[in-house]
């Protein structure tokens, strides 16, 4: 390119001037802005996911709080004596609480792993065993 044309294109700003390097220059100056846009779209929709996310578990967090009328149950246990024609399925059943446990049979392992029963059909009368109760007066 002469003189006179690189003249005339700093005039006139034209791109047709321009030299292959120029081009290439105002291709990259494109490509970096587009980039740099590209880099702010990612980081707003980042800060609005994180605010959303924040609201989310704020909101969440507020509802899951105990209400007002909330009663605490607490675990105890009692020592119980087995009496003649008792079973163990008889006295676990007196203190069952569906509302600690999912079934009777979860109920009765319990019973049968803190007082090492391997067969429930085998205590005696007279054995003391002990149960497992809820109660909502702390001790």
């Amino acid at each position: 390119m002469s003189e006179a044309m690189r003249a005339a294109a700093s005039l006139y700003n034209n791109p047709r001037y321009n030299s292959e390097s120029e081009i290439r220059i105002q291709k990259n100056k494109i490509r970096r802005q587009r980039i740099v846009r590209r880099q702010f779209i990612l980081l707003g929709l980042t800060v609005a996911l994180f605010v959303f996310l924040f609201i989310l578990m704020g909101t969440s967090i507020r509802t899951s709080a105990q209400s007002d009328d909330y009663e605490p149950e607490f675990k105890y246990y009692k020592t119980v004596t087995v009496h003649s024609n008792e079973t163990l399925w008889n006295i676990a059943d007196e203190n069952f609480s569906s509302d600690n446990y999912d079934n009777m049979n979860s109920y009765m392992g319990e019973i049968c792993k803190i007082n090492s029963i391997s067969d429930p059909d085998s205590i005696k009368a007279g054995e003391a065993i002990i149960i497992p109760y809820f109660s909502t007066e702390f001790k």
